[in-house]
């Protein structure tokens, strides 16, 4: 079936082309298939959308994440949305494991744009009614959009598996900057780990340029968790991992939630000292790596857990309160 039905409301899932295989996992963990729809793209490159069936009065999820090329999947995502909205959906929920634009959540320099406000404005104009995401950059981005806003945490995804492989208290969370500290805090919660960070700055004008300068805390003899939320260059995350060998880790394990790997990224990773690099499947890119370094991680269980949630007016902050 395309959805399932509570007294007189319906459920029915979307997805876009950016990352169908997630969609669909979702849609198996729901027990519900994807409503067919009609997407191409005209020789101009603009995109045509069409859903085949009845939407009227439905609770519709759209799944799209914003991989690559990111600006034409917002975009499909938008035309989605308008498509829903004029065919009287009751409710449309956006579902963005990876929301765009989200490093740019603030200026950091003049005459720059706030761009994930922006993407945010767009959605809400399109006709969403709500948003739901994974590990947003920053968590101010939840106040950029004017309506509900569910940011899911693949935190115990991701540290259930590490405390399945290595013993806890052989384990150090480091935080590879100052500004995740926040995060890794609750990574050590978790595991029953101490913390360590990764000093570093960063050049404003040159973008990925990042020096490493220190490690505080102890890690000589430990196994380092390199906690972030997300993996692009692979630039800072592999420097980090030098500088935790350089003061005598035994071992780094890398988790990000958002594996985006451009440009180098793959030859980094494969040419890092770095024993497993762990990703969830919020964008396609890890899973197309054939690197035994790499873990790739299912979130589908838990965002079809939030989107039954939501359905049945639930509490999705419920699913994470135990973390």
């Amino acid at each position: 079936m395309t959805g399932f039905t509570t007294g007189q409301r319906k459920l029915m899932l979307f997805s876009g082309r950016a990352h169908p295989a997630l969609a669909e996992d979702v849609a198996r963990e729901l027990g519900v298939h994807l409503v067919p729809t009609t997407i191409r793209d005209f020789a101009n490159g603009e995109i045509y959308v069409r859903c085949e069936e009845s939407v009227r009065g439905a609770d519709c999820f759209l799944i799209q994440s914003h991989t690559q090329p990111v600006n034409k999947w917002i975009m499909e995502q938008l035309v989605m949305v308008d498509a829903l909205k004029r065919a009287s959906a009751r409710t449309i929920t956006l579902i963005t494991p990876f929301y765009g634009y989200a490093r740019q959540d603030k200026k950091h320099l003049g005459r720059e744009p706030v761009s994930a406000r922006l993407v945010a404005d767009l959605v809400r104009t399109a006709g969403a009614d709500r948003i739901l995401a994974v590990d947003l950059h920053t968590d101010q981005i939840q106040g950029f959009f004017d309506g509900p806003v569910d940011h899911l945490f693949a935190l115990p995804t991701l540290a259930d598996h590490v405390a399945s492989r290595f013993d806890p208290g052989r384990l150090t969370v480091v935080s590879p900057d100052a500004g995740r500290v926040r995060v890794a805090d609750r990574w050590c919660d978790r595991l029953g780990a101490p913390l360590a960070i990764v000093h570093k700055r960063r050049d404003k004008e040159v973008a990925h340029q990042v020096t490493v300068h220190e490690v505080v805390g102890d890690v000589r003899g430990r196994i380092c968790v390199l906690v972030d939320d997300m993996v692009d260059t692979g630039g800072t995350i592999c420097a980090a991992a030098d500088a935790l060998y350089a003061h005598g880790a035994e071992d780094v394990v890398v988790t990000a939630t958002h594996g985006v790997l451009s440009g180098p990224a793959v030859d980094r990773l494969k040419n890092s000292r770095v024993g497993e690099f762990v990703f969830t499947d919020t964008l396609p890119d890890p899973a197309a790596l054939d690197l035994d370094k790499v873990t790739v991680l299912s979130i589908a269980p838990m965002l079809a857990h939030a989107i039954r949630e939501i359905f049945h007016e639930g509490s999705v902050t419920g699913l994470f309160e135990h973390a």
